[in-house]
């Protein structure tokens, strides 16, 4: 079977694997409204994603990221991010003060946006692998975080009874700041752990685009 159907069916397989876990988060859920909204980012991404596949097919790391981001977002849509059950054990068995599932979400907030990032900047500009474009992949996810924040104090303001599950501060005056550091960090060490692994990744898709050139690929 050639290596582009192989491809194929693994992303259907991803795509497929991800229903069961869309019906458990919205079964049952804490907060219709808030499922809504913290579910949204999955939903409108999954749309574009499906629409642009024929014309724009990313990488396998990128569409695993994607998955895992996915499946993160609809576990905290399911519960809220203040009281996900196994981060509420967390913090009752370290004595820690609150439920940290939504540092997690916004670590990852930077984490997968920045391979995306990267790929989109390497496969559709003249941008090539440096100090330039890492720089630029950390500004996009910092705007991609501020957005969220912003788009949050939106929420906040138009429906006062959906603010505190969708915000999740639980109390934490610099919440809005931590949660940006967290992007932060997670766009970094995307970078620096995954890069050499979404290189490889960019040589096995057949496509003309400057990084291949620049890489004589």
């Amino acid at each position: 079977m050639p290596k582009a159907e192989r491809n194929k069916r693994y992303h259907i397989f991803l795509l497929l694997s991800l229903i069961p876990i869309f019906l458990w988060s919205l079964i049952k859920c804490f907060d219709l409204y808030t499922w809504v909204l913290e579910s949204a980012p999955v939903i409108i991404g999954g749309v574009i994603l499906i629409s642009v596949y024929r014309k724009f097919r990313l990488t396998n790391l990128a569409y695993i990221l994607i998955w895992l981001h996915a499946v993160i977002l609809l576990i905290g849509a399911h519960y809220t991010y203040a009281k996900m059950p196994f981060f509420n054990w967390i913090a009752d068995v370290f004595d820690l003060s609150r439920n940290h599932y939504d540092r997690l979400g916004h670590f990852v907030q930077g984490f997968t946006p920045a391979i995306l990032a990267r790929e989109i900047l390497l496969r559709t500009s003249p941008l090539k692998q440096g100090k330039w474009l890492f720089v630029i992949v950390i500004s996009i996810c910092l705007a991609i975080s501020a957005a969220y924040e912003l788009l949050e104090w939106m929420v906040a303001v138009i429906a006062k009874t959906a603010a505190e599950a969708f915000l999740g501060t639980q109390g934490d005056n610099w919440d809005t700041q931590k949660d940006m550091a967290f992007c932060l960090l997670g766009a970094v060490v995307s970078l620096i752990t995954l890069s050499k692994f979404h290189n490889k990744d960019l040589k096995n898709i057949k496509i003309k685009t400057t990084f291949c050139r620049e890489n004589n690929i």
